[in-house]
C-alpha cells in the first residue's frame, strides 16, 4: 500500500521494524509563457510572463524581451486569422517564430530548475541567455603538443617571453618525436615507457644528458598543470626522473678578469671594447644578459652617498636594487658617465669570446662547446630557396677557454669569485636565485663544501 505525503510516496519494507524507504515522484509542474505590450510608447519591446503553480501556490513573473513590436500591430494585426496582406502576413510569422523559439527556451529552462529557485533575475537571465549563449567552454586537449599550446596561452601574463620560448622548443622537440613514431602522444600515456622512447630519441638527435633532464622536467609541469585542470595522468607520472650530468663551471677569475680590462686599446675595435665593458660590467653585478644590457645611466641613485641601480629583472619579475661596484663605476667614469651601448645577445657571444682571445685566455680547460653539424637534409631557409638543414648541439669536450666564454659566464663569475667573502644570503639578494640551494648547484658547490667553509669558523 502506499501513501502520498508531500508528493514523496513512503513504502514500507519491514513491518517488523517499521523502517521506511522513499520513492520520489515525478510530478511535472505546468508552466505557461505568454506575451504582453506593456508600454505607454508607440514601440516598445514585448514582455514575456512567466506562469506556474507550484504546492498550491500561484506565481508569475516577467521580463522584457528583445522582440520589438508597434501597439498598433500587435493590438491590430497580430492575432488577425484571415491576412490578405502579404506585410502584414509576413511580419505574423517573424514575430511568431522568435515568439515560439524564446517560449521554448523558457520552458526548456524552467523544466531543469527547482521551482523554488526562480526569480525575476532568473528569468530575465534566460532572456539574456537566448540572445547570447553561453559560450561552451572547450574541451581540453589530451595531446601533449597542443597542451602546450594551451599550457602557455591560460598562464600568458604570469610566464615572461624567454619561458615562452623554451616552451615552444620542447613542443617542436615533441613534434619530432611525435612524427618519429607515429603514434600520439597522450597526457595519461606519459609514463615510464614514454620516458625511456623519448630519451634514446634524444639520444639518437645528439641531444645532452642536461638537455633531455630539462626536457622532461618541462613535460612533467605541463602534465601536471593537466592533471590539475581534471585531465586524467599516468600513476606513473610523479616518479619520472632523469639523472643531471655534472658539468664543468666555467668561470672567469679575478686575475683573468683583471686581463680583460688591461687588453691593450690598439687590439681591440670599439664594437670589442664596448663587448669588453659589458663583460666586466656583468662579472661585478652578476645579472643576467637580458638585465643588464638594459642598463642606463638615470636608473642611478645614490642612498648615503652610494651609488644603487634599480631594475627588474626580466626573467624573474624581481624588483632589484644593486650596489654599484668601483670597477663599474670605473667603466662608467671612462665613458663619461654613461653603460656600454646596448647590442644583440648574439653579437655580445660572439664579440666576448673575442675579447677573450685577445685577453690570451688560451689553456686548455674541460667544458660543453655548440656545435653545427650538417643533417645531409634539405629544408627551405629565409629566401625561400632550398638549404643544407644543419642542428646545434652542446659537445663536451677540452678547449681552450676563450671558446668557452659566453653571455653567462659574468653571473657566474660574480658568483664564484665573491662566494665566502660575502654572506651567502647577501650574494642571493644580488644574483636574485630563489633558495641558497639553488645558488650553491649554480657556482658548483656542493652541501660539504659549505660544512668545510663552516668548520674554518671553529
Amino acid at each position: 500500500m502506499f501513501q502520498l505525503i508531500s508528493n514523496v510516496f513512503i513504502l514500507p519494507y519491514n513491518y517488523r521494524t517499521n523502517d521506511y524507504f522513499c520513492i520520489v515522484q515525478m510530478i511535472s509542474i505546468m508552466a505557461t509563457v505568454n506575451f504582453l505590450y506593456r508600454s505607454s510608447k508607440e514601440k516598445a519591446n514585448l514582455i514575456l510572463r512567466l506562469l506556474f503553480r507550484y504546492q498550491d501556490n500561484d506565481y508569475v513573473f516577467g521580463a522584457s524581451t528583445k522582440c520589438e513590436v508597434t501597439r498598433e500591430y500587435w493590438t491590430k494585426q497580430h492575432k488577425l486569422k484571415r491576412v490578405s496582406e502579404i506585410s502584414i502576413k509576413n511580419k505574423q510569422t517573424e514575430i511568431n517564430n522568435d515568439l515560439n523559439k524564446i517560449e521554448n527556451h523558457i520552458l526548456k529552462a524552467f523544466a531543469k530548475v527547482n521551482p523554488e529557485t526562480i526569480t525575476k533575475n532568473w528569468l530575465q537571465l534566460q532572456i539574456e541567455n537566448y540572445y547570447n549563449p553561453p559560450k561552451k567552454e572547450k574541451a581540453l586537449p589530451e595531446n601533449i603538443i597542443h597542451y602546450i599550446d594551451f599550457y602557455i596561452d591560460y598562464r600568458k601574463n604570469e610566464i615572461s617571453e624567454a619561458s615562452r620560448k623554451k616552451f615552444n622548443v620542447i613542443k617542436h622537440k615533441l613534434e619530432r618525436f611525435q612524427a618519429y613514431r607515429r603514434e600520439p602522444i597522450l597526457i595519461h600515456g606519459i609514463n615510464d615507457k614514454f620516458k625511456t622512447e623519448f630519451v634514446n630519441y634524444l639520444v639518437k638527435e645528439g641531444y645532452s644528458q642536461n638537455t633531455m633532464h630539462r626536457e622532461l622536467v618541462f613535460i612533467k609541469t605541463f602534465c601536471k598543470h593537466a592533471r590539475f585542470m581534471g585531465l586524467e595522468t599516468h600513476p606513473q607520472l610523479d616518479g619520472l626522473s632523469l639523472e643531471r650530468a655534472k658539468t664543468e663551471k666555467i668561470y672567469l677569475t679575478e686575475d683573468e678578469i683583471e686581463l680583460l680590462n688591461n687588453i691593450e686599446p690598439t687590439k681591440l675595435s670599439d664594437s670589442l671594447a664596448n663587448a669588453r665593458d659589458w663583460l666586466i660590467i656583468s662579472c661585478y653585478t652578476g645579472q643576467r644578459v637580458s638585465d643588464f644590457m638594459r642598463f642606463k645611466s638615470n636608473m642611478i641613485r645614490y642612498e648615503d652617498g652610494k651609488p644603487l641601480i634599480d631594475f627588474t629583472q626580466v626573467k624573474t619579475g624581481k624588483v632589484m636594487t644593486l650596489p654599484l661596484h668601483r670597477k663599474v663605476l670605473e667603466i662608467l667614469e671612462k665613458r663619461n658617465g654613461q653603460f656600454p651601448y646596448p647590442i644583440s645577445d648574439q653579437k655580445y657571444n660572439d664579440y666576448i669570446k673575442l675579447v677573450a682571445f685577445e685577453a690570451g685566455l688560451k689553456q686548455k680547460v674541460k667544458g660543453g662547446k655548440a656545435i653545427t653539424t650538417k643533417t645531409g637534409n634539405k629544408v627551405i631557409g629565409k629566401s625561400g630557396k632550398l638549404v643544407d638543414e644543419s642542428k646545434t648541439r652542446k659537445e663536451t669536450g677540452v678547449y681552450e677557454k676563450w671558446e668557452l666564454v659566453s653571455s653567462h659566464i659574468g653571473r657566474r663569475s660574480f658568483a664564484t669569485n665573491f662566494y665566502g667573502k660575502i654572506p651567502t644570503s647577501l650574494l642571493i639578494a644580488a644574483t636574485g636565485h630563489s633558495t641558497e640551494h639553488q645558488f650553491l648547484q649554480y657556482i658548483g658547490k656542493s652541501d660539504s663544501e659549505k660544512a668545510k667553509q663552516l668548520a674554518d669558523y671553529f
